[in-house]
């Protein structure tokens, strides 16, 4: 049977798992910086991002490598006419021009990266139906669902030097601007649909303020301040050639980049790549959860493991789905979905375990987990909020307050926190 290790192995033999910075020849438009000497790969596409890639459960469940694919492994060479003559084809609204940098990236993929690109293939099958769909509700060109590819390597769990997160790598500010949620429980950056739609939004806007594609990838990239100062330098230039030797170094390489992976994703077959074939998963389906679950009583319940389950809700960042806060999205398979509804209210978390989810974390240093102060009770049968705070010389809206209840939904079991 054929690994994903077995993946792993073969293409370590053939050597492209490495970091790989490349020398750029001397250039041949005059409107580069000749001194510009390294492009730096894309750091989603770096080796240890894919190798982390392969680890993921979605990739081992589903990836499975074709050893019937017919192909030599020869990575043909064609020349700059050819280049130039099937990058024109590519039904794309973005300009995308063959010099001799997107040749680089192109040599790149179909030569030390094309295991790289046969394990990308095959996880486009799972994602490029969502980054469609989102692109599409914003009237955004739809060759930049290859934006991903680059950054991230395809890979919702993804998490850059920076800090930035996710199959679209948004750092905090930019993802909490455009409507997802980052707290100590939630990353909704690494929820593939949420953050789809985020970065649909993010760049219509950048497309706002530039009215050119490969500017708004430019400023995807680096962000838009630096292409106003990159602007500015170049004298008043909006024209993404012209304005490159004043952008940041990663940036440079990074529209050079995005075209050679256009190029890559539809021209595989050119350079014998064979995709990595995709097992499509069965069908799932989302629940809202109004109330504390734990993914460990949802495994227990609902025949799923918590490793499918963990994979399928990336944006929790413990196991705990925090529904008591607001509502939240959970997506499970079909039949699972089934067996959290007939669970009823079994599934749902007491509030004493609820509160052990925030328990203080040992120190290291001899201390012992702590636990917040106060007393507590155990709701009867036929209790309401008012009874206990009588009960109890408080008043409802503070019982409401000391334990994150909204409304009067209480059940018998429950215990209250009561001061």
């Amino acid at each position: 049977m054929i690994t994903i290790k077995t993946i792993t192995d073969s293409y370590r033999t053939r050597g492209f798992f490495v970091i790989l910075f490349l020398l750029l020849a001397p250039c041949t438009l005059p409107c580069m910086a000749q001194e510009d000497d390294n492009i730096v790969l894309p750091e989603g596409m770096q080796a240890q991002e894919i190798d982390s890639l392969l680890s993921e459960w979605q990739a081992r469940s589903y990836l499975l490598f074709d050893e019937s694919c017919e192909t030599t492994g020869e990575n043909p060479e064609f020349d700059a006419e050819t280049y130039t003559h099937r990058l024109s084809r590519l039904p794309n609204v973005i300009d995308m021009p063959y010099n001799n940098v997107v040749q680089k990236y192109i040599d790149l993929y179909s030569g030390r990266l094309r295991g790289s690109v046969a394990v990308l293939l095959g996880l486009g099958n799972f994602y490029n139906p969502i980054f469609e769909e989102a692109l599409e509700s914003y009237q955004i060109p739809l060759e930049l669902r290859y934006l991903p590819v680059i950054e991230s390597a395809l890979n919702p769990t993804a998490v850059s030097r920076a800090g930035a997160v996710g199959l679209w790598q948004f750092m905090i500010g930019t993802g909490k601007q455009y409507g997802l949620e980052v707290t100590s429980l939630i990353d909704e950056r690494r929820d593939p649909i949420k953050a789809s739609y985020a970065a649909a939004r993010y760049l219509h806007d950048l497309y706002g303020i530039f009215g050119d594609w490969t500017l708004v990838i430019a400023g995807y990239n680096c962000g838009p301040n630096n292409i106003i100062k990159a602007i500015k330098r170049a004298g008043g230039a909006k024209d993404y050639w012209t304005i490159y030797p004043y952008l940041p170094a990663e940036t440079r390489g990074y529209v050079p980049a995005f075209i050679a992976a256009n190029y890559i994703m539809n021209y595989y077959c050119d350079h014998n790549i064979c995709p990595v074939n995709t097992r499509l998963p069965m069908g799932t389906d989302t629940i809202q959860v109004s109330r504390n679950v734990r993914m460990e009583r949802i495994t227990e319940l609902c025949n799923i493991s918590g490793e499918e389950l963990r994979a399928l809700n990336p944006q929790y960042r413990t196991t705990l789905i925090p529904g008591d806060v607001h509502p939240c999205t959970l997506r499970m398979p079909t039949a699972a979905i089934n067996a959290f509804i007939e669970a009823g209210d079994s599934i749902y978390v007491p509030l004493s375990e609820t509160q052990r989810s925030f328990e203080v974390p040992d120190t290291g240093k001899g201390g012992k987990r702590g636990k917040r102060g106060g007393s507590y009770v155990t709701v009867r049968g036929g209790d309401t909020l008012g009874a206990i705070a009588r009960r109890n010389h408080t008043t409802v809206s503070k019982l409401q307050r000391l334990n994150g209840i909204r409304g009067s939904n209480i059940q018998a079991g429950q215990r209250i926190r009561v001061n």
